[in-house]
Order: C-alpha cells, then structure tokens, then sequence
C-alpha cells in the first residue's frame, strides 16, 4: 500500500524544539587544540526500536511518514519513552500502540547511537517474542501499515527503496544474530 505523502504547508527555522535542543560545547583537546562543536541534545528519556518476531522467522516491520526524508519508510518500530517507564515498558507500550501487540518476552539486545558526533540519542534494540494480540490508542497522526518480513530474506529486505533508516537495519542484523546464536548482549 503506497499512500500519498502529507502536503508540506510551511518551512521554518526554530532553536528549541519538543525533543531537541542545539548547544556549543567549547573543547580543549589533548594537543591543545580548542573548537567550539555544536550538537542536538534531546529533551527526553531516551528512546527504543524493537524487533517484534511473530514467530521464529518473521518479523513485523511499520511503514510511517519520514518527515526529514520526505516519503514513507519501512522499518522497526520506535519511539520515546517516558517519564518513570523502563526500557521494556516503553518498548512494550509502543509495540501496542503501533502494530497492536504485546509481548510477553522482552530483552534488550543493545543501545545505538544516531550520528554521535553531533548528537546525544541513545537508541536501545529490544528483542519483542511471545506476542499477543492487544491495541493502544497511540500518537501517530494516521495507521501504520504493518508488513511482515521474514528475517531470513534480510538481504531481500536491503533492496527495498523504502528502506534506508540506519536504526532499523543495525536492530535486525543484531536480533538475526541473536536469534542465531551468533551474538550475545
């Protein structure tokens, strides 16, 4: 299903946002070398991508509106988590709220950074199995459209053109790796 991408009304530059705040960060290095760096801080908890098998094979991949890249994407689900919420309840919360399953197994598999030379979000892969049928009203402006994908064509996956958020790809070759016995966090 390919929906038409949302109509841009307007461009505009900003210096705080809900999630992101820029700062300069004034740096004296080893061989006294001094630069001002600029990079984005977010303004939150921190954040998760889950890997969410249905059953040992296949995988539940989301396509949603990329604002920065201007199309749709496929990929893992994500988002913030919240005040007071661990990992595992905001990866779990998420999962619900965006392809309508829990999980009764959770395991964090490992933390990512996004561009770690200009930003501070961590990212952390949750490994979601056992997974059961349960919605949550969520914050997303439309559905997302849920694609299953089997694991085993990951390569197949790598060809898609809807296909390219760096996050998504790292998480599923860590949880095949995980999942085949090849990877221990």
């Amino acid at each position: 299903m390919h929906r038409k991408p949302p109509i841009i009304l307007d461009r505009r530059p900003i210096e705080q946002s809900r999630f992101l705040r820029a700062e300069q960060i004034d740096l004296e290095f080893s061989n006294g070398e001094r630069r001002t760096h600029e990079r984005l801080r977010t303004s939150g908890f921190g954040a998760v991508i889950m890997v969410p098998m249905l059953d040992e094979d296949t995988v539940l991949l989301v396509r949603e509106y990329a604002t920065g890249i201007e199309s749709y994407e496929l990929g893992l689900s994500k988002g913030r988590l919240d005040r007071d919420e661990t990992v595992e309840q905001g990866a779990n919360r998420e999962l619900k709220e965006e392809i309508g399953y829990g999980a009764r197994s959770l395991k964090i598999l490992a933390t990512l950074s996004m561009s770690p030379t200009y930003m501070s979000a961590m990212t952390h892969v949750v490994l979601a199995q056992d997974l059961y049928p349960e919605r949550l009203q969520g914050d997303e402006p439309e559905e997302l459209e849920v694609v299953p994908w089997k694991l085993s064509e990951l390569n197949l996956l790598l060809k898609e053109p809807e296909v390219s958020e760096g996050r998504s790809i790292a998480a599923l070759f860590i949880a095949r790796e995980y999942l085949a016995g090849r990877y221990a966090p």
